[in-house]
Parts: structure tokens; C-alpha cells; sequence
């Protein structure tokens, strides 16, 4: 069994600042990646960032420039440093990973999700 479980969302006003966390733990024997996707309310859920345990990041167009991924190998943690919050920016984000289980299983998991609201 293994849990995705992220904090740091709330509701800022526009050109502010938030940093999401997640956390993975259960049954892990290697993690490959670790992401963020978000989904607006009507929209497709689409990828925000992603980065890799050797620390291979890639963002989505929307967000380069504003928004860093980082990762902490030991404590199995991902971060998500938004600035620069847009309005369209406001979205349910998802913490993701790709993890080989204890079992040798390579699997992707999905955290509950938490959300972030940019007024304008």
C-alpha cells in the first residue's frame, strides 16, 4: 500500500506565492518520478510539472518561468513552488508518482488532491 498525501493549498490573490508539498510512504522500493497535475472545474486534468529522482524536471508551457519543482530523495517528498499566481491558475492539484512497490510492481499513484485559488 502506498499514500500520496499533499499540502500547501489555499487561496492567495494574484502575483502571490504558494508552495505544495507531497509526500509518498507505504510500500516502496524505488521512486521513479514525481509530478503535479491540476484540473479546473470543466477541464481535463493536465500536467504541471514533473521531475524525476535524478532530478529531471519538465513544466508545462503555462507555468515555466513561475512555478518550481524540487525534489527531496530521502524524505520521499516532492515540492511545488508556485509564484506569480494567476486567476488561471486556480485548479484542484494532484500530486502523481511512479513507484516499483515492494512487490517489484511499477505503478502510478495519485494523491487526494488539494486545492489552490488565485483571485483576481
Amino acid at each position: 500500500q502506498v499514500r500520496l498525501v499533499e499540502s500547501g493549498g489555499g487561496l492567495v490573490q494574484a502575483g502571490g506565492s504558494l508552495r505544495l508539498s507531497c509526500a509518498a510512504s507505504g510500500s516502496i522500493f524505488r521512486i521513479n518520478a514525481m509530478g503535479w497535475y491540476r484540473q479546473a472545474p470543466g477541464r481535463e486534468r493536465e500536467l504541471v510539472a514533473t521531475i524525476t529522482t535524478g532530478g529531471s524536471a519538465t513544466y508545462a508551457d503555462s507555468v515555466k518561468g513561475r512555478f518550481t519543482i524540487s525534489g527531496d530523495n530521502a524524505k520521499n517528498t516532492v515540492y511545488l513552488q508556485m509564484n506569480s499566481l494567476k486567476p488561471d491558475d486556480t485548479a484542484v492539484y494532484y500530486c502523481n508518482s511512479r513507484i516499483v512497490t515492494m512487490n517489484f510492481d511499477l505503478l502510478n499513484y495519485w494523491g487526494r488532491g488539494t486545492q489552490v485559488t488565485v483571485s483576481s
